[in-house]
């Protein structure tokens, strides 16, 4: 099947569901080659931002899915009588961190890493979707261990998880200087840190 007889196909498929589609299963129901769908996909993509268009075609690791373009999302929170999503405390993006860095981590290796407990957190970004169990560590006890979901790379505008920037080097100078900044930055704002949802 040729790339542009699966674009149709494709935004009707990603339309209809509402939600993300492996690119494995477009591929098999079509009859193309995953990485046919991926070209066609990226095409999509790219049609409709240069065409200013209100959609966004997201890619999220190895799923597809439609979403409203994020410049609306206002808009469509007005229309819809969606409430914005609730901010996340800057301990809650400090858990989420390193649970996007290190995965997968038990709680315990949050907690060894913050010095302190993290119960509360780890259950409101699971509620909230943005982590989630994704097995057990082998070990006494068998811990859960949690990794970042489909819902953190859709909220943090993202296809996958190289795209998050890389951690300064600490064990360098420039590192520990590099880290100090950011952090200084972010206390001198002395505001709640926000990460909106895509429409």
């Amino acid at each position: 099947m040729e790339v542009q007889e699966i674009r149709p196909a494709l935004e009707a498929i990603l339309f209809s569901a509402g939600d993300s589609v492996e690119i494995g299963r477009i591929a098999k129901v079509l009859g193309a080659e995953p990485w046919d769908v991926r070209r066609a996909a990226e095409e999509l993509g790219r049609e409709y931002e240069d065409q200013g268009r209100g959609i966004r075609l997201v890619r999220l690791e190895e799923r597809l899915q439609l979403v409203g373009a994020p410049e609306y999302s206002e808009a469509v929170n007005r229309a819809l009588e969606k409430r914005p999503p609730p901010k996340l405390s800057p301990v809650a993006l400090e858990v989420l961190s390193i649970v996007a860095y290190y995965q997968p981590v038990t709680r315990a290796y949050i907690e060894q890493l913050r010095g302190t407990d993290s119960s509360y957190t780890v259950a409101v970004l699971s509620e909230r979707g943005l982590i989630a169990p994704c097995g057990r560590l082998e070990a006494p006890g068998r811990p859960v261990l949690f990794g970042t979901t489909e819902q953190f790379l859709r909220v943090m505008g993202i296809s996958s998880l190289e795209e998050l920037p890389p951690l300064p080097n600490i064990a360098a100078g420039e590192g520990i200087q590099e880290l100090q900044a950011a952090i200084d930055a972010a206390s001198a704002r002395d505001e709640q840190l926000e990460i909106t949802e895509i429409s």
